[in-house]
């Protein structure tokens, strides 16, 4: 057994457990960990990605607030998310019917598959294509208007990951989306990574007409409070999820539901504030 201990800057997550396996890949060190307070979790480079115990709450609130407010959810494409969590979800729409999950790290995928299958369980759905290779690149060589749904579902936007929350992304993200079609990013935390968050959130106002930050606690990572950013083309309203696909998924959500879905957009003062003065 040993001590597993993320530290970002001040502030520190850890838990007691064991390593199930470990490997460096081209991009990162890829570690599995058992621990008895959160079950299996994925590490890269030392950082917790997620837990089996902690992450239902990351992966549906990324997830159906997009999906249940796009026009159409026919095709969509998933950016990162190689422990298979964010496609289970967006598979659980039965409207779906095509999902793209756009991965740079094959290993990582293989790493999730083998120790992880709680929580990667849907990587037979003949929906999914799965594509080992750069994100940001499968976008930009996308076809314009060929998504209904765009989730980023990356690293901290810092680092090697802050080309997903780049302007230029952004823009190559909005030109493959069909008319009523919404982005969601992961945001980072609103607290101690404030200045990344609002970054995300003016660099999606940059292209995007209607953009709206929501908020939910995910225990591992920087801070305990997590953000998302919900973008779209003023078409459909973030706040008003179609009543029948909550009602599809919502007995298989652990946090997801109506009131969470609209309470979740409610931005704390400091964001607001941070926002306003660079308006």
């Amino acid at each position: 057994m040993k001590w597993i201990d993320e530290v970002y800057e001040e502030r520190r997550f850890g838990a007691l457990g064991q390593t199930v396996f470990a490997s460096e890949s081209p991009f990162q060190r890829i570690e599995v960990v058992e621990t008895a307070a959160l079950g299996r979790g994925l590490l890269l480079d030392g950082m917790w990605m997620t837990a089996e115990r902690d992450e239902k709450v990351y992966h549906e609130m990324l997830t159906h607030p997009a999906l249940t407010t796009a026009a159409q959810v026919r095709d969509v494409l998933v950016i990162g998310g190689g422990d298979g969590g964010t496609v289970r979800e967006v598979l659980r729409h039965g409207e779906v019917r095509r999902c793209v999950m756009v991965e740079i790290d094959g290993a990582v995928v293989d790493a999730c598959k083998r120790h992880l299958p709680t929580i990667g369980t849907a990587w037979d759905d003949p929906r999914l294509e799965l594509h080992i290779e750069d994100g940001a690149a499968f976008v930009a060589q996308a076809g314009d208007a060929s998504f209904d749904v765009i989730l980023v579902d990356g690293a901290d936007p810092v680092g090697p990951a802050a080309v997903l929350f780049s302007a230029p992304f952004f823009a190559q993200c909005r030109r493959v989306l069909r008319p009523g079609g919404v982005l969601c990013a992961q945001g980072g935390s609103p607290t101690v990574q404030a200045a990344e968050h609002v970054g995300a959130v003016q660099a999606l106002r940059s292209h995007f007409s209607q953009v709206a930050p929501l908020y939910a606690p995910v225990g591992i990572y920087p801070g305990g409070a997590w953000s998302f950013v919900w973008a779209g083309d003023g078409s459909v309203d973030p706040r008003r999820p179609n009543a029948g696909r909550v009602a599809a998924v919502v007995d298989t959500c652990s946090w997801y539901n109506d009131d969470i879905h609209v309470g979740s957009f409610a931005v704390p003062n400091s964001v607001c504030v941070a926002l306003s003065a660079s308006a």
